[in-house]
Formats: structure tokens, sequence, C-alpha cells
């Protein structure tokens, strides 16, 4: 199974609906945000595919309004930080500015951990679990998404056009 990772769209609408193009092209099968959406119109244009989304920073504000457009669109709200198991692999999802939210879910060892907040991408591990920001589209010098292969491991990052 193949996610599509993005982050920090920041209601930049038009961008990812390009983000979420290229990822369906390369072969997403679902997608993860890591945050900071700024709008009902962004869980939209992710919910073309099963869509699971976490709560960022910019996102105080529209709690409510981002909850009623994922309960009406099916898509999955992980709130302030969640963890869900595909393809046999435990999958956390965080925005990762607090460290309350984010270290419950690392201490629990999944096998990823999907943040954003810093509009830098980065792989690397600690400990067993593998931990991926995709990047951001918006305030980036690049804009970037991610492509995870659950089966194989493997990860490609995509870059958006601006």
């Amino acid at each position: 199974m193949k996610i599509g990772i993005l982050s920090d769209t920041h209601n930049h609408l038009q961008r990812t609906e390009r983000a979420v193009e290229l990822l369906r092209e390369a072969g997403a099968e679902a997608l993860f945000h890591c945050g900071d959406l700024a709008s009902p119109d962004i869980v939209a244009a992710c919910a073309v595919l099963p869509f699971y989304f976490t709560f960022g920073n910019h996102d105080c504000d529209m709690v409510r309004i981002l909850e009623q457009e994922a309960d009406e669109l099916g898509a999955h709200c992980l709130h302030w930080g969640g963890e869900v198991t595909l393809a046999e692999k435990r999958i956390a999802l965080v925005h990762g500015h607090i460290t309350r939210d984010l270290r419950p879910l690392l201490e629990a060892q999944p096998d990823y951990l999907l943040t954003g907040h810093s509009h830098q991408q980065h792989d690397f591990h600690e400990g067993t679990t593998r931990r991926i920001n995709p990047g951001a589209l918006f305030r980036a010098k690049v804009f970037t998404v991610a492509m995870l292969d659950l089966k194989l491991n493997d990860l490609k990052w995509i870059e958006v056009p601006k």
C-alpha cells in the first residue's frame, strides 16, 4: 500500500490540489496530512482518497469546522494526534509543535511517526520508529510532499511546482 503525505498547506488550495493530483498519479491509495490545513477546503481537496489528518497550530480557530467537514466527507480526523494501522503498519500522525502530543505517540513505538510544523522535510529513525516530515506547501524554498510504500518501506519526495 502506498500513502501520500503532506503538511503545512496553510489554505493554499490550488497548490494542495496539484499535490494531491501528483500523489494520485504516483499511486497513493490514502492521504495523510500532518496539520496546518487552515481551511475546510483542504479537507475536501484531500478527501478524494481515504484521508487522515491532525490539527496544527494554525488550525486552532478552525477545529469545529474541520471536524464537521471531515464528518461530512468521511475523512478521519485524528484531532491533535493519533495512530492508525494500514497494511499491518502502525502509523502515528501529529503536527509536532507540542511535545506533550508528540511524546506519547513516539513512546508507543509505531512503525512510522508523521509530523509537520517545521516546513522542512526529514526522514530518520528514533529507536525503531521512522520519523517522516514531508516538507510543506507554504513558506518553503521548495514545496514537497512524500510518497511512502508501506510494503517496501520506500520513501520518495515529490516536488510540487510553485
